[in-house]
């Protein structure tokens, strides 16, 4: 539990998430998040799909303009063998993998110094099992979300796995985590089939200083779907998805209002959305504060007992990068990323005047589209496909083809409809995976999501021949496939752009798009520090919440009138953030990757001949390798303390000097071009 969500909070949350490993101490699914989605944010959530932050809200019908067709479901009974999720199968299934872990528990408690090698294998098989039946209960609830009798199925199913896994598993982690280094060598040696697991081996035994005891672990599992945080966080995640928000004599849900907001090529009306948006949000404060509060509380419960000695240590051991790594990124962001956030701004502030007649930058202007150029505003399901598969092809024809796979062997759930999670994600759904949950209206944004979610799916692919304990990457590369894809796509776009219109269209929205998943992550990071800081002296009310959130945003995006005009009707966007209730202190993660695969670009651009096979080679070796290891070859290290300033250099700042002297030479900018 230190370093792993349980089941019913990391599945059933639905929150997309990007390499959160449920494997040792509770077997059970990886998915990955959509950097839209998560990226947190991307868009205010405009680009709901690959990030973090996507705000789990039911999808609506799609807009009557939009030329999507007749877009493809995934066809998940074909995959799993099941006809639905009251299958009759999936209980049978159940019963068959509890005798298992008895039988485990009977052959292994106590024994695992003696035969490591078939108690890890027998794991394996569980864990197979268990991801088969959990990964379609969850893929398929999530298009039933308005389906009360479907989401009380999945609730008792993994009520169910909780009970299993606390009760006959428990002991698992925690005795190979305890084992003596003596002993391990020696089953090691005895056992020169185990050198095979020796990753996931390591990655437990990381936990040890860290574990409780096994009863107090037993425990902690079996109640966590009946009491504690979950629940709360739950209710919290069912009330947000509830919300509806007043558009004209209208009620619509967040992503409408979100996509109308960043949509709009009227200042007017993108603030009307801001601030519906925010009026709407203030009647959930105390719904969002309850649950952050519980969150807080408990992560601070779990630091003292467990002794973590820093916020962020419990999640920086859960993603094996040593908490100075974090830090220096930290820093360098809230540094070197923030002096760019402000000129990047500025530079769009004068863009906005001269296009759009702006006359004062508000909040609601952030995620603004530059509506210059020719370039289609709207693609059909069958057009992003071959821009996808175009720009993938152009750089690796395995990442193509495995693209192509996917989308013929219905592996994308293409439309938005009611009913339907918001956002985006890939999971891996090892065995049968992976499949991508996509929310696609035709926006250019859904376009660089599907290049996105597919890099993730393509990742997996390649990594699944590690075993279902090791093929997951690392969050530190977890984004690597996605990011990369999505630039390779984005870079294959800008080539063919007709006019330097089109072409600054395009880089501003990728800026956009880089800021959100750098600066506003670690802004969210910094927002999550002072509420967890301020929840260890007592609980903290909506007002202090929202005072966090305010003081964060000067800190990111510098005081009002510096370039925002006004942060009106921004007080209360910290309640619609469900990642700070799902997974505390993730959302840097974002910014990692975001800067690695940035660098790893660069040295593409630099050196191409052999780029190609030492990126499939990291790629497959999925959680083998750690973040240093996998791109030593590609002269990069993180842990180098000036890594992430010139990172940020390097990729955001030679994209805003190139947008720079565009607008500049097509006279649109009125600001500075110094830092």
């Amino acid at each position: 539990r230190s370093r792993r969500l349980d089941p019913m909070q990391a599945i059933s949350a639905g929150l997309t998430r990007v390499g959160l490993k449920l494997a040792a101490r509770a077997p059970a699914i990886k998915r990955v998040a959509s950097p839209s989605a998560v990226r947190a944010d991307r868009s205010v959530l405009s680009r709901t799909m690959r990030s973090n932050v996507v705000p789990q809200a039911v999808a609506t019908e799609q807009a009557a303009a939009v030329k999507t067709g007749d877009a493809p479901r995934w066809a998940l009974e074909t995959h799993f063998g099941y006809d639905s999720v009251y299958s009759s199968s999936i209980d049978a299934e159940l019963d068959a993998i509890e005798q298992k872990c008895k039988e485990l528990k009977a052959n292994f408690e106590g024994k695992m110094g003696e035969s490591l090698l078939d108690a890890i294998k027998a794991y394996e098989e569980v864990d197979i099992a268990l991801t088969k039946a959990l990964s379609y209960v969850s893929l398929s609830c999530d298009t039933k979300l308005d389906d009360d009798k479907a989401q009380k199925r999945k609730a008792s199913l993994f009520q169910r796995y909780s009970t299993i896994s606390g009760n006959q598993l428990t002991f698992f982690s925690l005795e190979l985590a305890d084992m003596s280094q003596e002993t391990l060598e020696t089953q090691m040696e005895n056992s020169p089939e185990l050198a095979k697991y020796q990753a996931y081996i390591d990655d437990v035994r990381r936990s040890q200083p860290y574990n409780l005891s096994k009863e107090v672990e037993r425990a902690l599992t079996v109640r966590a779907p009946f009491a504690g945080k979950g629940k709360v966080v739950e209710f919290y995640g069912n009330e947000l998805s509830r919300l509806r928000f007043k558009d004209g004599d209208e009620e619509v849900n967040m992503e409408v209002l979100l996509a109308k907001m960043t949509s709009s090529k009227d200042a007017a009306t993108r603030y009307e959305c801001m601030k519906a948006l925010n009026t709407g949000l203030k009647e959930f404060e105390r719904v969002a504060a309850l649950s952050l509060n519980m969150v807080a509380g408990s992560w601070h419960a779990e630091n003292t007992e467990r002794g973590f000695k820093q916020l962020r240590s419990q999640r920086n051991l859960g993603n094996n990068v040593p908490d100075e790594v974090v830090d220096s990124l930290l820093d360098a962001v809230k540094t070197t990323g923030v002096d760019y956030c402000k000129r990047y701004y500025a530079l769009k502030k004068g863009i906005l005047k001269n296009t759009q007649g702006l006359e004062k930058m508000t909040w609601a202007d952030r995620n603004a589209a530059i509506n210059i150029g020719t370039s289609s505003e709207a693609y059909t399901w069958e057009e992003a496909v071959d821009i996808v598969k175009a720009g993938y092809e152009k750089f690796s024809p395995t990442m193509a083809g495995l693209f192509q796979e996917m989308v013929d062997e219905k592996r994308i759930d293409v439309p938005a409809q009611n009913g339907k999670r918001g956002g985006a994600y890939c999971s891996s759904s090892y065995g049968h995976g992976p499949f991508q949950l996509l929310n696609f209206t035709g926006t250019q944004r859904d376009v660089a999501t599907l290049a996105h979610e597919s890099g993730h799916g393509a990742h997996f692919m390649l990594s699944y021949k590690q075993g279902i304990l090791q093929f997951h990457p690392p969050l530190t590369l977890a984004e690597t496939a996605s990011i990369f894809g999505e630039m390779i796509v984005f870079r294959d776009l800008l080539e063919k752009a007709p006019t330097d219109e089109d072409r600054l269209a395009m880089l501003m929205g990728k800026i956009d798009d880089i800021i959100n998943s750098v600066v506003r992550q670690c802004g969210f990071d910094a927002f999550e520090e002072k509420v967890h800081s301020g929840r260890a002296s007592g609980t903290l009310t909506p007002d202090e919440m929202t005072e966090a959130w305010q003081q964060t945003m000067v800190d990111y995006y510098g005081a009002e009138g510096e370039v925002f005009d006004s942060y009106a009707d921004t007080s209360h966007l910290w309640t619609y953030v469900s990642h700070f209730h799902n997974v505390p202190f993730y959302v840097y993660s974002y910014a990692f990757a975001d800067l690695v695969v940035g660098s790893l670009y660069g040295v593409y651009q630099k050196q191409p001949d052999g780029f190609e096979d030492k990126l499939l080679e990291l790629l497959g070796a999925g959680g083998v390798k750690g973040f240093r290891e996998a791109l030593e070859p590609f002269g990069l290290d993180p842990a180098d303390p000036v890594f992430w300033k010139d990172s940020i250099d390097a990729h955001l700042g030679s994209l805003m000097e190139e947008a720079e002297q565009l607008a500049a030479q097509l006279g649109l900018s009125d600001a500075s071009h110094g830092v």
